[in-house]
């Protein structure tokens, strides 16, 4: 199988923020990955915007350490590397003032897309769609990317929106989640309306219940002051978590486009029941394993902030009445793992005498580190001795068909990127559909905060606080294994 590589149209990549830990790790090296699969034109050109007082030359040579460092040294070939970079260049600009921005518009050449990547601080994001405007740098046919947080709750998000609406319609607006360009992720919707098995049971009738899980193992260490202010609900459940959930409960879009896509998830987003206090269970993580705790992590030794979170939701809609949605994601955990485990409902009627070996069927969808797919179903063990059942996984991850083409796939980052450049917003969240998510999650933060709630303590490389476990246990449930 060859992959396909559709080269974009020329364009011209303005990131601002561009000497930033962001542009570094993820989106000039994400790029020099598209420019080396060939799908940047030779009329492209990325040009890195910040305050630091730079030549074009000295931010080549940061960016070549950049790729130095997090691209793989099998695919730095020197000739290629030296042959991306003569398409970066560097203006020095002052968002917030008039420094570098007649400069910009002087550079920017008419008749190309031109995209504007807003890899800063969310405070900054006005004053540069401001500026961009009021220079004439960006026209109606003009993309700007924005990176999460969309606002800390209902209020800020629906100011930033609005800040960004004066200068943008929303049809420019690209909000990045890069968990909607992983691979896997999209395949979720591949499987579930490309292939007429899942699709007829994908409701209440057969779903016993979904798990949604991101585990990590490292603590917020370097960066405890902002995650402080934060916590993992607003980092990864108002966010990454709600885009997970609305992929696995949507109904079928009338078609697979922009408006199509995020007008079937926001319909889940506003069908979200009030959590309970009694279905949420946050976590802070102890000393251990040679580390500091997070209050140590977070210099902030009183600390009510939790870097675990677990959830009991539920989805008032005809699809999914009455079928927990149990979500979880925390730090210092056993392992680092994403995955999204639908259990289906056993049988309503069993032929076999010997239930000892029953489990039930689980479709389980891997994010990460291994990204793919398995189907875990009941088969007769192997042997003499009568109709013993055992569970066993149908393998449905990809490695074995696809092969080097799938560790050499885009990330997600890569991915998004190019399709601002195509203008396809379908992996990027609309206004609305942000403000919802805040809608559904300002109440939860409130009532916990109202109640004086403090986070559970956990062990690091645990599977997270022990009434995490009771809240599937009371419902006759079991959390999937960390692994």
């Amino acid at each position: 199988m060859v992959a396909r590589v559709i080269p974009v149209e020329a364009f011209e990549l303005v990131v601002f923020g561009a000497t930033g830990d962001l542009a570094h790790r993820k989106i000039l090296p994400g790029l020099f990955r598209r420019f080396l699969a060939g799908q940047i034109p030779p009329e492209a050109r990325i040009i890195g915007a910040a305050r630091a007082d730079l030549t074009d030359q000295a931010f080549r040579d940061s960016i070549a350490e950049a790729i130095a460092e997090y691209v793989p040294a099998k695919l730095r070939d020197p000739a290629v590397v030296a042959d991306f970079l003569k398409h970066l260049e560097y203006i020095p600009i002052d968002a917030k003032g008039e420094g570098g921005w007649a400069t910009l518009k002087e550079k920017l050449r008419p008749g190309l897309v031109h995209a504007f990547y807003f890899s800063v601080a969310p405070a900054l994001f006005g004053d540069l769609a401001e500026r961009l405007k009021l220079h004439g740098i960006a026209g109606p046919e003009s993309r700007i990317v924005v990176e999460k947080p969309f606002g800390r709750d209902l209020a800020t998000a629906k100011a930033l929106n609005a800040t960004l609406a004066c200068h943008f319609e929303e049809g420019q607006i690209y909000r990045i989640d890069h968990y909607l360009g992983k691979e896997t992720v999209q395949n979720l919707m591949a499987v579930r309306f490309a292939n007429i098995l899942f699709e007829p049971l994908w409701k209440a009738e057969y779903v016993d219940h979904v798990q949604i899980t991101v585990a990590e193992t490292v603590g917020v260490e370097g960066r405890g002051a902002y995650y402080d202010t934060s916590g993992a609900m607003r980092d990864m459940v108002q966010n990454h978590m709600m885009q997970l959930l609305c992929l696995i409960a949507m109904e079928p879009p009338y078609h697979f486009d922009p408006d199509a896509v995020r007008d079937e998830k926001l319909k889940v987003i506003r069908a979200l029941d009030p959590v309970r206090p009694e279905d949420i269970v946050r976590g802070q993580y102890l000393p251990g394993l040679g580390e500091g705790g997070y209050r140590e992590h977070a210099e902030n030794p009183e600390s009510k902030t939790e870097s675990y979170i677990a959830l009991r939701v539920h989805i008032s809609n005809w699809r999914w009445k009455g079928t927990p949605f149990y979500l979880r994601t925390g730090k210092r955990l056993r392992a680092r793992a994403s995955e999204i485990a639908i259990t289906f409902k056993e049988p309503p009627h069993s032929i076999f005498d010997d239930h000892s070996g029953w489990r039930e069927n689980v479709l389980v969808i891997r994010l990460q580190p291994d990204e793919g797919m398995n189907l875990m179903v009941m088969i007769k063990e192997p042997g003499p001795g009568g109709m013993r059942l055992m569970q066993v996984p149908l393998d449905m991850s990809f490695a074995d068909a696809l092969g080097a083409e799938l560790a050499d796939a885009p990330d997600a980052y890569e991915r998004l990127i190019m399709d601002v450049i195509r203008g396809n917003q379908t992996l990027f969240m609309r206004g609305d559909e942000v403000e919802a998510a805040w809608a559904w999650t300002d109440p939860i933060i409130q009532g916990w905060e109202a109640r004086g709630d403090a986070p559970q303590a956990y062990d690091p490389g645990s599977s997270g606080p022990e009434d995490a476990l009771m809240l599937m246990h009371r419902d006759g449930r079991r959390w999937r294994e960390i692994r």
